[in-house]
């Protein structure tokens, strides 16, 4: 199976941003993807907003964004604490980032971050617990080589499986566990499995302050 992986691989990250492409809010003035990595998700979201922020911690991730964003002038790549961005965002996205972090503090950061009505999209990974959640890993493991056969039908020229670009993290919180902290710190946000070992998150922040649900989409 691991060579069969490796023969027809495929992003099971960049898979996603379609998905965010199309939940994203419309208009969008501003957005932010923390831990933009090469900008791969910052340049598919720059045609469709008016400025877009790419926040990496890593020099050489940032650099690789820099270079693959250069023509695009509303664009930024910035370094230094997310949370201390300057404004509020239409959109905030994370992919494969938040289990990176605090993950209740960060849920805070983003809901202050967040201007009225505007949403944060997240692609995340959950520490397997229950039999579902090992079901859902068992049903990733024999697609993920159907699903890359079909995205590249024709098998890689390199030599078994590479490693990651960026850092891994086993995730700390379970499916369970990750949906109560979002019903706590963002009510109404909507987490669904996804095939890829990945789940998916989507909260709106409420239009009015004194509004105690956001509605996920």
């Amino acid at each position: 199976m691991a060579e069969l992986n490796a023969r027809h691989p495929w992003s099971h990250n960049d898979h996603f941003h379609s998905w965010i492409l199309a939940t994203m809010p419309r208009p969008c003035r501003r957005a932010l993807d923390v831990g933009c990595g090469r900008g791969e998700l910052v340049a598919a979201l720059a045609p469709h907003a008016d400025h877009v922020v790419g926040n990496d911690a890593d020099p050489a991730m940032r650099e690789q964004a820099s270079q693959r964003c250069a023509g695009l002038p509303n664009v930024t790549i910035t370094s230094g604490d997310w949370t201390d961005s300057d404004g509020q965002f239409d959109l905030v996205t994370m992919v494969a980032v938040l289990h990176h972090l605090d993950v209740a503090e960060a849920l805070h950061d983003v809901r202050r971050l967040l201007s009225p009505g505007g949403r944060f999209l997240a692609v995340g990974l959950a520490r397997p617990h229950t039999a579902r959640d090992h079901a859902w890993d068992i049903a990733s493991m024999i697609t993920n080589p159907i699903i890359g056969y079909v995205k590249h039908p024709w098998p890689s020229r390199t030599d078994g499986p590479q490693p990651s670009p960026f850092p891994v993290r086993d995730p700390m919180l379970s499916f369970d566990e990750l949906r109560r902290l979002l019903d706590d710190v963002l009510p109404g946000a909507i987490i669904r499995r996804q095939l890829g070992f990945r789940h998916t998150i989507a909260w709106t922040k409420p239009d009015t302050t004194d509004s105690a649900e956001g509605v996920g989409q």
